[in-house]
């Protein structure tokens, strides 16, 4: 590609204050992007390219890298530049952070993400100033002072309407709208204030610098109950430790454990929407099992 054709070269070689792009090489692990390593005279540069999807997708990263990064607790790379491909598609400039060879400790972890989340306020309520994406389904984020009717709404609503239209799916969709409907006992007595999340927290989005500290990367971030960070647990290996840690700082709410289940509900039906029937019990038995203990 010529200078003007390749804007992600043009940009590290002037806002970049690189004057020469060493070595560019491809790195794994992405399963919807291209990810490359930029090594320039002036530091290194992590670059996904998208050939498909315009800007949108990468700005919504990018404002959510940002404002995690505002916040000056856990470690994520900071982003630096998006913009269209003349070829179509898009890309994002970012930090690039040399990773350690463990994933570094889980009471870091626990205390870092804590303190995101007490930095992290939001004065228009639960939502996003964009909506984004959970995996590569469309996430939602329309501004609402209700969190209970948010997550009805936004999260589980939205998801068991995709099941409906993708798979025919009326038991699942009538079941879990009666749910939506009957929750909010579940959150009786409970003061819920807007945290910055990262929204997609599992082990594959989780890994440590050279240095040991926790990075945290891949968000689908929005402004939301705290609890809602955990829906992943199942895919992110959670110890003790890392909750010791966490309430520590962000202390843990009465009825905790009653409400695990319904942020993991929002995952299971975007993985059964997103990977087909094998998630389908999952979701189908934490709907069946509170709609049993709210009489519902």
């Amino acid at each position: 590609m010529s200078m003007s054709k390749d804007p992600v070269r043009e940009w590290i070689l002037s806002d970049g204050k690189a004057t020469e792009i060493t070595k560019i090489s491809p790195v794994g692990g992405g399963c919807i992007n291209l990810a490359s390593r930029y090594d320039t005279d002036a530091g290194s540069f992590f670059v996904k390219t998208n050939r498909s999807i315009g800007p949108s997708m990468f700005e919504a990263e990018a404002l959510g890298l940002g404002a995690m990064y505002e916040t000056g607790t856990i470690r994520v790379p900071k982003p630096y530049k998006v913009g269209p491909l003349p070829t179509g598609g898009s890309f994002i400039i970012m930090e690039f952070i040399q990773f350690g060879a463990s994933r570094g400790y889980q009471s870091d972890l626990g205390r870092k993400l804590a303190e995101m989340h007490k930095a992290g306020k939001s004065s228009k309520g639960f939502g996003f100033d964009v909506d984004n994406t959970i995996g590569s389904t469309p996430q939602v984020n329309t501004w609402s002072s209700d969190w209970v009717q948010f997550y009805g709404e936004h999260r589980l609503g939205y998801q068991l309407k995709l099941a409906l239209d993708q798979y025919g799916d009326r038991t699942i969709y009538d079941k879990g709208q009666r749910l939506v409907k009957s929750m909010a006992p579940l959150f009786a007595n409970v003061v819920i204030e807007p945290c910055l999340l990262h929204g997609d927290l599992w082990s594959g989005n989780i890994s440590s610098d050279k240095n040991g500290e926790p990075v945290i990367l891949d968000p689908a971030c929005y402004y939301g109950h705290s609890e809602a960070e955990f829906g992943m647990s199942w895919c992110a290996g959670f110890g003790g430790s890392f909750y010791n840690s966490y309430f520590e700082v962000m202390p843990k709410l009465p009825g905790f454990e009653e409400r695990r289940d319904l942020y993991m509900l929002y995952h299971y039906l975007n993985h059964y929407n997103l990977f087909g029937s094998g998630y389908r019990s999952s979701a189908m038995s934490i709907i069946d099992d509170y709609l049993a203990i709210l009489k519902a």
